[in-house]
């Protein structure tokens, strides 16, 4: 497994070290284009999350991120200085009550976006797992698409 870490202190205008951080992943690593739009905003809201709402802005904090990169998945480690929160009672964003609120839909949004989702340490730590598309399946969609385009 390879794996990369960075560090950042808590500033707003960090992201872009993180969107740095991803694209130079994605280079290095060899990730799929069909999967960066999803690693990219659930790693980056992730990140502004543990900045705003973790280490309340507190420049003295830092977010640490991680990637670690298997053979059929990368995984994304996002960790705060913050004290937590409950991420198993959250609002659903989607309810009518919410549909007006600007906030609220970060945590929905990576859920969403990643394969798996894992909150540890009382939500200071949050994991994000991307499957890759393996040789095998691309193979198998591409035979299936020709299949079915000679079929026609």
């Amino acid at each position: 497994m390879k794996q990369v870490k960075i560090q950042i202190p808590s500033l707003v205008e960090n992201i872009r070290v993180v969107e740095s951080f991803i694209d130079n992943s994605k280079d290095t690593f060899h990730i799929d284009d069909d999967i960066y739009g999803n690693i990219m905003v659930a790693v980056t809201e992730a990140v502004n999350n543990a900045i705003r709402h973790g280490n309340k802005f507190d420049k003295d904090k830092n977010v640490f991120l991680s990637l670690f990169v298997e053979p059929d998945r990368v995984k994304f480690e996002i960790e705060d200085e913050g004290t937590g929160f409950d991420y198993t009672n959250l609002s659903d964003p989607t309810a009518p009550e919410n549909l007006e609120n600007p906030g609220g839909r970060g945590i929905f949004l990576i859920r969403h976006l990643a394969d798996e989702v894992e909150f540890q340490k009382d939500g200071r730590h949050v994991q994000l797992t991307f499957m890759l598309p393996t040789p095998s399946s691309e193979a198998e969609q591409t035979s299936a698409i020709n299949g079915a385009a000679s079929a026609h």
